[in-house]
Order: structure tokens, then sequence, then C-alpha cells
């Protein structure tokens, strides 16, 4: 794979949108990273806290990174220290340990709340009515060292385009809704993170601001 090439690819069709680009490195050597930055990239996506945590201290630190994956509580503490935005948040008690371990380490970790439009089981995520009951929450506005910045969700996996664009709606409405209601001091919405490899340009047309993109970027699997 050409990663450079990839890259400056992908930031031409981003050129004009309102989108950018999260180049998912899981599974991927530094060497790839360290590639796909020389060609101006900056986001780096990664779905486990040890991979994560095992890549930052060797790569520049001006790398924004996320936490795509889904996150434990447990390990919450590990990233703690340099993560830019957690993309998977789904639960009060996590955005709770999110909280104190970024007050430990004297920061405000941005949060994007995950939110479940797929058809399958499989994917984790709130509903509309679980999204509002968290926001309304009597405790949320204690949490002074996070802020939630948007929204996140995964499209059902299948090549029937009419499907994920109205699954990609379902995630844009519940957006619009959260902008226009009167919410704490920690909830300043501008992100919406959906769209992968395959289906990145109908979330681009529904308003996606975060893309993420791996095999196209760095091919399909870890050759080594």
């Amino acid at each position: 794979m050409d990663i450079k090439n990839n890259i400056l690819e992908f930031t031409e069709k981003l050129n004009g949108t309102n989108c950018k680009l999260v180049a998912v490195s899981k599974t991927k050597p530094n060497t790839a990273i360290s590639e796909a930055y020389e060609a101006g990239q900056r986001i780096f996506g990664e779905n486990k806290v040890q991979e994560m945590t095992e890549k930052y201290p060797n790569l520049p630190e001006d790398i924004e990174w996320h936490m795509i994956g889904h996150l434990q509580r447990n390990k919450v503490k590990y990233i703690a220290p340099f993560v830019s935005l957690i993309h998977s948040v789904d639960s009060l008690k996590l955005l709770k340990e999110i909280n104190k371990q970024a007050a430990k380490n004297e920061r405000i970790i941005k949060i994007l709340l995950q939110i479940h439009i797929a058809e399958e089981d499989s994917k984790f995520g709130l509903d509309r009515n679980e999204l509002f009951e968290l926001l309304h929450n009597i405790e949320l506005p204690e949490l002074n060292n996070i802020e939630i910045v948007g929204l996140m969700g995964m499209a059902t996996f299948t090549d029937d385009k009419e499907q994920i664009r109205r699954e990609f709606k379902s995630l844009k409405s519940m957006f619009d809704e959260m902008e226009k209601t009167n919410l704490s001091d920690n909830v300043n919405v501008s992100e919406i993170s959906m769209g992968m490899s395959g289906d990145y340009q109908i979330a681009i047309e529904e308003g996606s601001t975060l893309v993420r993109i791996g095999s196209s970027i760095f091919g399909s699997r870890n050759t080594h």
C-alpha cells in the first residue's frame, strides 16, 4: 500500500467538506503511522488501549490519539494522560471514570457518546431515549473534567446504501436535537463521527465531521 499517497488522496477528497480524517491505525506498526504522519496526517484512531499506550511514547507528540474501540472502565487510566477524543462512551459509569482519571491528570477529556444505529445486535451504544436520559442526568453537570462534543455511530454492515443512509440520518437527527437542547456546560456539540472505508461518502453527505478510515489507507490486513 502507498500510505502516503492514500492520505493525500483522502485529504483531497475531504477538502471543502466539514469533515476530518481519522486514520485507523489499529494493528499497524509505527512505521506505517510515521508514513501517514509524513503525508500530513495528525489524527489516528486505535481500538485497543494497550496498543495505543505502546505506540504513543514512540511517535510524534503532536499526534491526536482517538480511542474508537469499546473502552472498559479499568483501562481508562492508561490513556487518560494523553488521549484527545474518546469516540465510544455509552454509560454514565464510564463518563464518571473518565472524569476521575482526567482530573488526576489535570485535563479535560473530550468525549463522543456512542449511539446504536445499526440493525445488528453486536454493536454497543445508546438509543435515543437513553441518550437524552444521560444528557439530563443530574450528575452530569458535576463532571468538570470531561466535555461531550458530539456523537458516534456505526451503520449496519450491508450493501444496502439506502439502509446505511437512513441509519446515518437517524444519528444526524439526534445530533441536531442535542444542538437545540439546553444542556449542561460540559456538553458542546460540534462533532459527529460516522463513516468508515465502505460508507464514508454517504456519511459525509449526511453531515459527518469525522470519518474513520483504516483499510483504504493502510491495507486490509497487516502483513508482517
